[in-house]
C-alpha cells in the first residue's frame, strides 16, 4: 500500500508553499526522515523528510509548483513491501491456438483470375519541348500604340520601426522567485508604503570593544565554546537604549500604541536562499555567551534550511550587520510592524579628533531607521547616542548605568 508524503503545517499564517527542489528521483531508496525535497515558504526554507524507509515510487508535483498545505506531493513504498506484480502480458502461443481453433471456411475451387485490363501508359514526365514558332505567311501589322496613362501616386512608405536587439541564446535566464524572496519583496514595499521611515546616523569608536575582545578572547572561548563577537555587544547596547526609549520597542496597532516590556531582538542573517530574521527571545535575560551561542546556531541552521517558522515570527526590534559584507553606510528598512531597525557597518581606521589631537581609531558608522509616525527625531537621535555611549564604554553595560 503506498504511503503518502504530505506538506506539513509550517505556521499559523502560511497556507501554501513552493517546491524548490527534489533531492531524490522516482525509484530512489531513502531512509526514514531523510530529506527528499526542499520546500520554500514565505518565512523560511526547510527540508521535507521521507515518512519511512523505503522507495520513492511517484512524484506528484514538480519543482517550481506552488501547492497548499496538506497536499500529497509524492508516494512511497515502505521497506520490505514487495512491489505489485505487473499484469501478465498477452502471450503469443494462446493467440495462435485461438486462431488455429477457429473453424476453417470450406475450400472452393477457384477459377483463374481474369486478366486485369492493362493500364494506359502514363504520360512521360520529362519536359515537353516547346512548339516551334509558326512562320507567318503574311506581314503582321504592329499593334496600335497604347494610350498614354497617368502614373498613380506611389503610396507613402511608413518609417521603419526601430529594430529591437535580438536576444542571443544564453543571454537571459528566467528563474521563478522563491516564496521567501516574494514575501521579502512584498513586505519591503508595504513598509515603504505604510510607514514614515527616516534614518539618522552616528559613528562609534570601536577601540574599547576591540581591546576587550582581544583581552578576553581565549578565556571566553575556552569557557563557553563560542567566539566573542561584535553582535552580543550591540544586542546588549540596543536593549539598554530601548529601556530608555520604549517607543522604539513598540508598535502602532490601529489607533493605539502597544508598548512591549520584553525584548525580542531580530538578527538579520543573509543566506544563499534569501534574508531571514530569527528572533532572540527575551534577549534582555541572555548573557553575552548565550547571545553568541544563539546567533551562531541561527546562522548554521539558516544556511542548512533548518530554521523553524516559529523562530522567525514576531520580534520587537531588529539589528542588521551590513558590515560583514563590507558596507560602509546604508539605510535599512524596518521590518513591520516594528518601529525601528539598527544597521551596523564596516569598521575602518580613520583620523578623528580626540582632546584636540588627531588620532587614528577604528570607527563604525551606525544607522537607525525609525517610524516617524511614532518616534520623533529627538528620541531617535538620543537612542543612537545611547548605543554609541554603551559601545564606547562597554563596562557600563555590565553594571547597568
Amino acid at each position: 500500500m503506498p504511503i503518502d508524503l504530505k506538506i506539513p503545517v509550517v505556521g499559523e499564517s502560511i497556507t501554501e508553499v513552493q517546491i524548490s527542489e527534489w533531492l531524490k528521483a522516482e525509484g530512489d531508496l531513502v531512509k526514514a526522515d531523510e530529506p527528499v525535497a526542499v520546500i520554500d515558504s514565505e518565512k523560511t526554507t526547510f527540508d521535507l523528510p521521507a515518512p519511512s524507509a523505503g522507495r520513492l515510487t511517484k512524484i506528484l508535483h514538480q519543482a517550481g509548483e506552488t501547492i497548499n498545505i496538506g497536499t500529497v506531493v509524492a508516494q512511497f513504498e515502505a521497506a520490505g513491501e514487495a512491489a505489485p506484480a505487473p499484469a501478465p502480458a498477452a502471450e503469443a502461443k494462446p493467440a495462435a491456438k485461438a486462431v488455429a481453433a477457429s473453424p476453417e471456411k470450406p475450400k472452393t475451387k477457384k477459377s483463374a483470375p481474369a486478366e486485369a485490363p492493362k493500364e494506359k501508359p502514363a504520360a512521360p514526365t520529362a519536359p515537353v519541348a516547346e512548339p516551334e514558332p509558326v512562320t507567318a505567311t503574311a506581314p503582321v501589322e504592329p499593334p496600335p500604340a497604347p494610350a498614354p496613362t497617368v502614373a498613380a501616386p506611389k503610396p507613402r512608405t511608413p518609417a521603419p520601426a526601430p529594430k529591437l536587439k535580438a536576444i542571443a541564446e544564453g543571454e537571459e535566464e528566467i528563474v521563478p522567485m522563491t516564496m521567501l524572496r516574494r514575501t521579502v519583496a512584498r513586505r519591503l514595499v508595504e513598509a515603504q508604503a505604510t510607514m514614515a521611515m527616516l534614518t539618522t546616523f552616528n559613528e562609534v569608536d570601536m577601540s574599547a570593544v576591540q581591546a576587550l575582545r582581544k583581552e578576553q578572547k581565549e578565556a571566553f572561548e575556552k569557557k563557553y565554546q563560542v567566539r566573542l563577537g561584535l553582535m552580543s555587544f550591540f544586542v546588549k547596547a540596543t536593549i539598554d537604549a530601548l529601556k530608555q526609549f520604549p517607543k522604539l520597542n513598540a508598535e502602532i496597532r490601529g489607533n493605539d500604541i502597544v508598548y512591549r516590556n520584553f525584548y525580542d531582538i531580530g538578527v538579520a542573517i543573509a543566506t544563499e536562499r534569501g534574508l531571514v530574521v530569527p528572533i532572540l527571545r527575551d534577549a534582555g535575560r541572555l548573557s553575552f555567551a548565550e547571545v553568541e551561542q544563539a546567533i551562531g546556531d541561527f546562522a548554521r541552521r539558516a544556511n542548512d534550511g533548518k530554521l523553524l517558522p516559529p523562530e522567525l515570527a514576531g520580534g520587537t526590534f531588529t539589528i542588521t550587520n551590513g558590515g560583514s559584507f563590507g558596507s560602509l553606510l546604508s539605510t535599512p528598512i524596518i521590518n513591520p510592524p516594528q518601529t525601528g531597525i539598527l544597521g551596523m557597518h564596516s569598521i575602518q581606521e580613520r583620523p578623528i579628533a580626540v582632546a584636540g589631537q588627531v588620532v587614528i581609531r577604528p570607527m563604525m558608522y551606525v544607522a537607525l531607521t525609525y517610524d516617524h509616525r511614532l518616534v520623533d527625531g529627538r528620541e531617535a537621535v538620543l537612542f543612537l547616542r545611547r548605543v554609541k555611549e554603551a559601545i564606547e564604554n562597554p563596562v557600563r553595560m555590565l553594571i547597568e548605568i
